[in-house]
């Protein structure tokens, strides 16, 4: 099944054509709707995989939220995946975790008046808890990063052990002394500064931009809005550093970048409070698998099935996805990682009469990876998908359209070969 997916995902998903045929329709559809296939276990499978990798690395947890099924009342499903970066190099490990919960419109004004344990938002703190499963299967170090809707005090103050947080602030919280938290830094001297590129966004062209790179240590207070119950679980304080990062000198008419990002990480100089705004930047690499899983690839918003087996696809697509990325993050072979982290070894045969026929007479004409590496099939996939190997790199959709005709080339090399 997920070989077929990624065959197929580039133009969406759908039962009738991810089978095939009539018979591997059914197929398919006896399996989404067996009793015995879970979402827990498709996503168990895939992370014991992504375990395996992790050995000796120090590890990002990357987690965010993304709507797959949202009706006309707000209502519907949301999917919240944690993905594993490697900090060092930026390969992307694999799947962690994931889990798609029910929105239901209208009940955000109830909020505060659940326990933690019972509102959704306590799926990010599931995912730390994921994500600290890495430390005991050799991970050098487990970093979780998110974004502002992470901001929730109990992520800090239940953090598993072992496990640090990079977490961009998303409110301006009381600090233990009674003043603000963004007035922190907003009168301190620059420490340092340094440049990066901006992806392009909705409303924002990609730029490159200059950061002012402030920092200090903040004890954040626990909220007032708890039950007594709740603030009996939680320590009064929680001693964090803020990194704070703010663009200097943006294009005119465009809003300054400015994050201000709270970790759990000592910053005792520039070097540190860089590597803190590195780490937070690798949260693109989430929102590429999004647009891989989506408008872009599989397309599952568009999916009209029920509910349960709908919840099945979308993860098997959600696997499916890390897979084009992991090729797409190894396309300059920086990890030297095999072929099997993420096709199957049968396709080597094919890939190498692929490359040598795509392959030109100089030199950037070649492929330069060696034979059963990952970054060797990612440079045949992105030519296939009409990359020429002189301007830029190739990304997502070029890699999944080019994995796409890899697959029939494949078929018919199969038939040929019968």
């Amino acid at each position: 099944m997920h070989a077929r997916l990624v065959e197929v995902g580039g133009g969406g998903v759908r039962v009738r054509r991810l089978g095939g045929s009539r018979a591997g329709e059914m197929r398919i559809t006896r399996f989404l709707r067996n009793a015995a296939v879970t979402v827990d276990e498709i996503v168990a499978s895939a992370a014991g995989r992504t375990a395996g990798r992790a050995a000796g690395r120090p590890v990002l947890a990357i987690q965010d939220t993304t709507d797959v099924r949202v009706d006309s009342d707000n209502s519907g499903i949301v999917l919240h995946p944690t993905i594993a970066v490697d900090a060092a190099d930026g390969t992307l490990l694999g799947l962690v975790h994931a889990e798609l919960l029910g929105r239901t419109g209208g009940a955000r004004e109830h909020r505060k008046k659940r326990a933690f344990v019972d509102k959704q938002s306590r799926r990010w703190l599931r995912g730390a808890e994921q994500a600290a499963g890495l430390l005991a299967a050799g991970a050098a170090s487990v970093t979780v990063i998110a974004d502002r809707e992470g901001d929730i005090y109990e992520d800090f103050a239940l953090r598993p052990p072992g496990v640090d947080l990079v977490i961009r602030a998303g409110q301006d919280r009381r600090l233990s002394d009674g003043t603000p938290l963004f007035a922190q830094l907003d009168s301190v001297p620059a420490a340092g500064w340094m440049t990066v590129d901006l992806p392009a966004a909705p409303g924002r062209s990609p730029r490159s931009a200059q950061l002012a790179l402030r920092f200090a240590p903040v004890t954040i207070a626990r909220p007032h809005a708890r039950t007594p119950e709740a603030a009996a679980a939680l320590p009064p304080d929680v001693a964090l550093t803020l990194v704070d990062a703010r663009e200097v000198d943006p294009p005119p008419g465009v809003p300054a970048a400015h994050w201000r990002l709270l970790t759990t990480h000592a910053v005792d100089g520039l070097d540190a409070a860089r590597r803190i705004v590195g780490y937070y930047r690798q949260r693109w690499t989430i929102e590429q698998v999004f647009r891989t899983l989506k408008t872009k690839g599989f397309d599952v918003e568009a999916l009209r099935i029920a509910e349960e087996p709908f919840e099945k696809l979308v993860t098997a697509a959600l696997v499916a996805a890390v897979t084009v990325l992991q090729l797409v993050r190894e396309r300059d072979g920086a990890a030297r990682r095999p072929l099997e982290d993420a096709l199957d070894p049968d396709d080597r045969p094919v890939l190498e009469a692929v490359s040598a026929s795509l392959e030109g007479k100089t030199a950037r004409q070649k492929n330069p990876h060696p034979k059963g590496s990952l970054a060797f099939a990612a440079w045949v996939f992105a030519r296939l998908g009409g990359w020429t190997g002189y301007y830029g790199k190739p990304g997502p959709v070029v890699i999944l359209s080019g994995l796409i005709r890899f697959k029939a080339i494949k078929h018919g090399w199969t038939l040929h070969n019968v």
